[in-house]
């Protein structure tokens, strides 16, 4: 790592199978190609390893994004990539990640993997969908659960509409822009 190397947090919002994991270990892929420090935080093996025992209320949540945004901004600020596809349904708890970042004057960029839920169902990386079709789960996000969607991100992928590698090049073109790629 070079001595400059800017750190930056990278948060990807959106539905589950909207695509936010994918889209994140694809730029990580390219980001490391080109002598990057990179971290994907997933959010699957984050509340395995950092929020266990947690469950899925609003408290829960808020709890978990919290923990995830401490994580991201610890790193971020020692000159990592952070590539942050977690759900992180509600705008509070993302606003509040954002604030922590900019109390600490660490770059952060909000994502929006703006998949509309039919598509995500279809898809169904998890077979979230499916059980919660068949009343084997509820709560899930943007089907019996809310998901706040971002009204300004810094950057709202279609990626329904885009391969994954146009998705990644459109979100390496901010990075670029905003001077973090």
């Amino acid at each position: 790592m070079s001595v400059t190397e800017t750190g930056a947090t990278i948060w990807l919002t959106g539905l589950p199978s909207a695509g936010k994991t994918t889209i994140a270990y694809e730029l990580a892929g390219r980001l490391r190609g080109e002598g990057h420090r990179v971290e994907v935080l997933d959010g699957d093996e984050i509340r395995e390893f950092l929020s266990a025992g947690l469950g899925f209320s609003r408290e829960d949540r808020h709890t978990n994004v919290q923990r995830i945004g401490f994580v991201a901004e610890l790193l971020a600020a020692n000159g990592v990539k952070v590539l942050v596809p977690v759900i992180a349904p509600y705008a509070d708890s993302r606003d509040a990640v954002r604030k922590r970042h900019q109390a600490e004057g660490t770059a952060y960029l909000e994502v929006h993997v703006a998949t509309p839920v039919e598509v995500c169902s279809v898809r169904d990386v998890k077979g979230l969908y499916a059980k919660q079709a068949a009343g084997e789960i509820s709560g899930l996000t943007g089907v019996d659960d809310p998901y706040e969607a971002p009204e300004s991100p810094d950057l709202r992928i279609e990626s329904h509409r885009q391969t994954v590698q146009e998705s990644a090049a459109e979100l390496y073109a901010l990075l670029s822009e905003r001077g973090a790629a």
